[in-house]
This record gives C-alpha cells, structure tokens and sequence, in this order.
C-alpha cells in the first residue's frame, strides 16, 4: 500500500536564515538544529481557503492565529510563509494549553542545578505542567477558564492573550506592516472573549473588531473603519492531508514509482 507523508513543518521550509536560525554555534548546523515551525497543515489550509475567498485577500500581509491546545502563529504573503512562532520543537513560541512557549533558557538550567530535577522531570514539566494549567493552576482547558470566578484564571487567560498579541505584532514586523488577521483553531473558533481581548490589545495597529459580529462568529468580524480584515477560518488539517495526499499520488514520478512498486509485489 502506497504511504503519502505529510509533514507538520512544510509549510514553513522556505523560510529566510534570518528567520530559521538560532543565535547558536554554527557547529550545530549539522545537527540540524534550526526554527522548523509547525501547524504546516493548518496553516497551508488557511492560505488555499483565503485564495477561494479572494485572490486579492491572499496577497494581503496576513498572520494567522492557529491557537488551540497547541499554539502558534504563522506571518504569510502571497501564501508563503515569512515567520512563524514555533520552532526546532512544538513547544517555542507562545503560551499554550499545558505547553510553556517560549522561556528563558536560564530557568532550564536552573531547574536542573539549581532544585535538582532530572532532563526527564523538566520535560515533563514544560510539555504537561506548563502553559495555561501551569499559570492557573486550574484547568489546561480554555473552556473551565473563561467559565471561572478564579482569579488565577482571569491572570492566565490575560497573560494567553497578552502573549499572543505582543507576537502578532512581531509577525507584522516581519512583513512590514498588517493587512489581514485570522483566527483558526479550537479557542480561534469558539473563545469570543480571547478573540476581542487580543484584537483590543493590537488597535494601536489599525485592528478594530466588531463586536456584535464577534459574538455571532461571523467569517468577517472587523468594522468597516478597520485598517485590518478580521477573519474566522475552521481549521481542516485532515482535508489538507487529503488534497496533499492526492496531489502526491498524481505526481507523475511518484506514480510511476508507485505503478512500478505494484508490479514487483504482484
């Protein structure tokens, strides 16, 4: 049975070295230690569903919130992408369900001479204990936040969206400017409240949100005095998958190879 691979970095394999590389020794080049990037599928999903809306609209400088569980946001143009928040791991960039994002470097160290944990429990730390449970204490889960009188969840909630808008407007500086924001994702999709905090939070850029439009979902939740399009996308990474799986399948070499594979097993 012919396998199609499809890769959650993809979509972010162009991206400049100013983009791709840590400030780290070039020695670990080798060892190819470098930003990949991830959300590849939600996020090439997003750029073919922003050329079915428009033509016009997918040559805007967009950033694309991907925020769920797992977060990231990607800076595309044209349908490329420019920079993205995420990098060598899933665990870079921002703030996320039980992820931590992105973390002073000396706090690793610390956890390991300084308390005496092991690689293992730092790991587990920063993959399962971190994020928006970590700084609740609560509940990973933006759901039981939003619907909490806690205070701790109010901060980490604030602290989620402060993040996210302080790195969408470094994405905007990676393209020189911001025509267009989308929100995908699990909280992208369902959490009005996030949407309206970090759209309030990035005004000074000319992102102005409607309100009552954000209350309903609507695809379009930007005022007509918005300098920035405002949109909501549900992600469909499975359909990604499936349109790059049949586009593999129809690659011409690849189906030679294939044809040819079938007739050696036959």
């Amino acid at each position: 049975m012919p396998q199609v691979g499809c890769f959650d970095t993809a979509f972010h394999h162009g991206l400049a070295p100013s983009v791709s590389c840590f400030t780290s020794p070039r020695s670990f080049d080798k060892h190819g230690i470098r930003r990949y990037g991830f959300h590849s599928l939600s996020f090439e999903f997003v750029a073919r569903r922003l050329r079915e809306i428009s033509p016009e609209l997918a040559g805007k400088r967009t950033v694309v919130a991907h925020l769920g569980n797992g977060a990231s946001l990607c800076a595309m143009h044209d349908g490329a992408s420019i920079d993205t928040t995420m990098g060598l791991t899933p665990l870079d960039g921002l703030m996320m369900g039980t992820r931590c994002g992105a973390i002073d470097p000396g706090v690793l160290l610390y956890l390991q001479q300084g308390l005496g944990m092991s690689v293992g429990e730092v790991e587990h730390v920063l993959y399962q204990q971190s994020g928006l449970l970590g700084v609740s204490g609560l509940s990973g889960d933006m759901r039981v936040l939003l619907a909490s009188d806690d205070p701790r969840a109010t901060e980490a909630v604030d602290l989620f969206t402060f993040r996210i808008a302080r790195e969408i407007a470094a994405m905007a500086n990676s393209l020189a400017g911001l025509d267009c924001l989308v929100f995908t994702g699990g909280i992208s999709e369902h959490a009005r409240e996030v949407r309206q905090n970090i759209c309030q939070r990035l005004e000074w850029l000319g992102v102005e949100i409607d309100r009552a439009a954000n209350d309903r979902t609507d695809m379009c939740i930007h005022t007509e005095r918005s300098h920035v399009d405002i949109r909501v996308i549900a992600a469909n990474e499975e359909v990604m998958i499936a349109r790059n799986c049949q586009a593999a399948l129809h690659d011409p070499l690849i189906a030679s190879a294939v044809r040819g594979f079938t007739r050696q097993k036959l």
